[in-house]
């Protein structure tokens, strides 16, 4: 069994209430607390097969626990943070719990006795270029030695543990580039691999994910060697991120975005099957009961035969006017690749974007363009800033009611998109007001919560007088909103 570190957590520590079962429902309580929807049924699929795999065999229960408690595979990578966190491989340093089965590795030091930053470089490059289980299980022996000697620290709690301690003086593109040379191979005839780009290009991806590999294993480690003497609820709080779906738009990173920009597709075609769905119904019409009572004045009083209201257009108008400063970027961006994903399902989408200027961006998202292109282009190349780039809600509302509102119908819908923060300038509520008379329906959606609404520069409490503002800082909020609202 595995050693017990000494200044552990002992909450950590004692056995957990409840025995395995109770661990078990702190686990499921953890996902649930990520986003991850996790019901009754679920978590008792779970109990019931834990009953019957080899305890002992961590990934037959990791595997076990992932196939009835998750949905989506979007959802693996929290779920597996989690899983080392509430069913840690070992405790404390595990070469120490296990000494006899530990790979023999050690860091190379200088004549000063400190670790030689270079000389482990090329001991990296050495483990990961081999591509062998035993050159691998001594990689992942190093990144725990590296943990326990190079990233450890003495702090007021006690002992804690640094990722860039550990991996600050290392060169990641340095071991990419050493990796990368040694799978491309020497060719006499081409050294610098210019007559070989395929090839180059699969070696430098290959590399850059072995030193990815590794580098995730370091951080790894530092959470659970962290998780042992902080609590796995504090770290799971501090250093796991939520499930994609409520990951807010406005504290995304680059690598969040590109997951969100990926869900696109597939959450675009069932908003589509839903607003497919509810124009078939609404074809068939609503009953009428004036009607049908005066109808059956003809039969008693009897109502003998429905008469249904004339049914809606099928296929309704939509305008997006959405703000694309910085601030917000990231949203808007998403929500206009998802309102361009669903334009089959209207007659004409007309799409209009700002900082300070408003102006008609619809050419640049033509069916079969790049979106990403598109979108670079139009920041580039449309006339949305003229003066300091800042957002300036009011002169956009009032250059569209100036220039476009006559694209608005009385059977179209508006949608603007941005967190309504003006900068203290005017809000221009008349030609707000001049869009809710124009269209049918105009819904605000904002990514920023509700809590901030109105404080500061927000100009929220003045626009919600005359649109409906709701709040859409995730993926689960964007899809309930959109399939509510969108006209059909």
């Amino acid at each position: 069994m595995a050693a017990t570190s000494a200044g552990a957590d002992a909450a950590d520590a004692r056995p957990v209430p409840g025995g395995l079962s109770g661990h078990l429902v702190d686990f499921v309580e953890a996902l649930r607390s990520k986003g991850i929807t996790v019901g009754p049924s679920e978590a008792v699929d779970a109990a019931a097969a834990v009953l019957e795999i080899d305890l002992l065999d961590r990934e037959a229960l990791r595997e076990a626990l992932a196939a009835t408690l998750i949905r989506r595979p979007t959802q693996r990578s929290i779920f597996d943070q989690l899983f080392d966190l509430w069913f840690p491989a070992s405790r404390g340093y595990r070469a120490a719990a296990d000494a006899d089965d530990a790979p023999i590795v050690e860091l190379p030091r200088g004549e000063d006795g400190k670790v030689d930053p270079k000389a482990l470089e090329e001991l990296i490059v050495d483990l990961l270029s081999q591509d062998t289980p035993e050159s691998l299980a001594q990689a992942k022996a190093l990144a725990e030695l590296m943990v326990e000697q190079m990233g450890r620290y003495d702090s007021t709690r006690g002992p804690a543990f640094s990722s860039y301690q550990t991996l600050g003086k290392l060169d990641a593109s340095s071991i990419a580039r050493r990796i990368m040379d040694g799978l491309l191979g020497a060719d006499p005839d081409d050294p610098d691999g210019s007559g070989r780009i395929m090839e180059k290009a699969a070696a430098a991806h290959r590399a850059n994910e072995k030193v990815k590999g590794f580098f995730q294993q370091v951080t790894d480690e530092v959470r659970r060697r962290t998780a042992e003497h902080a609590g796995r609820e504090r770290i799971a709080k501090m250093t796991v991120g939520p499930d994609s779906d409520h990951v807010d738009f406005l504290r995304a990173n680059d690598a969040d975005l590109q997951k969100l920009r990926r869900q696109v597709g597939p959450l675009a075609r069932q908003l589509g099957n839903r607003l497919a769905a509810r124009r078939k119904r609404i074809r068939r019409g609503d009953i009428d009961m004036r009607r049908t009572m005066r109808q059956s004045m003809s039969t008693g009083g009897v109502p003998m035969e429905l008469i249904l209201r004339k049914p809606r257009k099928a296929r309704p108008e939509l305008v997006v006017l959405c703000d694309v400063s910085g601030s917000v970027a990231g949203f808007s961006h998403f929500t206009l690749q998802l309102v361009h994903s669903l334009r089959e399902q209207f007659s004409r989408v007309r799409v209009f974007a700002f900082v300070d200027t408003v102006d008609e961006v619809t050419d640049y998202f033509a069916t079969g363009d790049d979106l990403g292109s598109a979108m670079a282009r139009m920041v580039s190349e449309a006339e949305i800033v003229t003066y300091d780039g800042h957002s300036d809600y009011g002169h956009a509302f009032r250059g569209f009611a100036e220039r476009y509102v006559h694209t608005l119908s009385p059977s179209g819908s508006v949608l603007v998109l941005g967190d309504a923060r003006n900068n203290y300038r005017d809000p221009a509520l008349a030609s707000v007001e001049l869009l809710t008379e124009r269209a049918r329906h105009v819904h605000w959606l904002n990514p920023e919560p509700k809590e901030y609404w109105g404080t500061s520069d927000s100009a929220t409490a003045q626009y919600g007088e005359f649109v409906p503002m709701h709040e859409c800082r995730n993926i689960a909020q964007l899809s309930a909103v959109v399939s509510q609202l969108l006209p059909v």
